[in-house]
């Protein structure tokens, strides 16, 4: 995202697999459209938790020297200390709190309802959403979370976002406590306040037994009729929130 002149990288996985196992939690199809290399400079990188498909050590070792700021929830910011970042930009903080990273540009750590780990070693490490919050712009980010009362209290905190980036995708209903199903992604943006929905977690690893474009689908049906418009670009399309297209239904010229 680029928001007040500011570019802001959130959860990059560049790496065909979301695992330490190089046969494990593979990429879908098609969806490796960029690397490292095509990235520019990045004032904040934001970290929401340390799974495999959100901290991912080649790619942050790829972005390492354009990386200006790090902001992440209790624990992870060891990953980076341990890979060699400067710590003096590592902005490792609890929930509700208020990190001005910027003058007039605060990125807040806040709850979400999921887990931590990587390989043996469970909830070591915190997990977040986060709200971007400048003079002209309010932003939210899911992170991975199931539905929880959390995102009422997160839209009531702070009136409402111009746009939430929500997780939507690589869900089953035996673990939606932690993944939110697309009618619950859709009642979290409600309770969010959100004028626009993008969603994510939906098109790059396949860690469900849902269709890839399953998410897309349903979430578009599940967001009929409701107050905030979802936008669902193609995977490098860009969106302007000042006049937002909302973009097409890319995704049915794949089924």
């Amino acid at each position: 995202m680029q928001l007040a002149g500011r570019r802001i990288l959130i959860d990059p996985v560049f790496s065909s697999y979301a695992s330490p196992i190089f046969f494990a939690n593979r990429a879908f199809p098609g969806s490796n459209v960029y690397t490292a290399a095509d990235i520019p400079d990045i004032d904040v990188l934001i970290m929401s938790h340390d799974h495999w498909d959100h901290l991912d050590y080649p790619t942050i070792m790829a972005l390492k020297d354009k990386i200006k700021e790090i902001v992440c929830p209790l624990g992870v910011g060891e990953y980076f200390e341990t890979w060699g970042f400067d710590t003096a930009h590592l902005h490792e903080e609890d929930w509700d709190t208020d990190i001005e990273v910027f003058p007039d540009f605060h990125v807040h750590v806040l709850p979400s309802q999921h887990f931590s780990g990587r390989l043996l070693k469970q909830n070591a490490t915190q997990w977040a959403s986060f709200a971007i919050v400048m003079p002209q712009r309010k932003v939210y980010y899911s992170g991975d979370s199931g539905y929880g009362a959390h995102f009422r209290t997160i839209g009531e905190q702070f009136g409402g976002f111009d746009l939430a980036l929500m997780e939507n995708g690589q869900y089953d209903r035996q673990w939606h406590r932690i993944h939110m199903l697309p009618d619950e992604t859709a009642q979290a943006a409600a309770d969010l306040q959100a004028r626009y929905v993008l969603p994510a977690h939906n098109s790059k690893f396949s860690l469900a037994r849902h269709k890839w474009q399953a998410p897309l689908q349903d979430l578009t049906a599940a967001s009929r009729g409701a107050a905030w418009r979802l936008l669902t670009p193609e995977i490098g399309e860009k969106i302007s929130l000042w006049s937002p297209n909302g973009g097409s239904e890319w995704w049915n010229r794949s089924v």
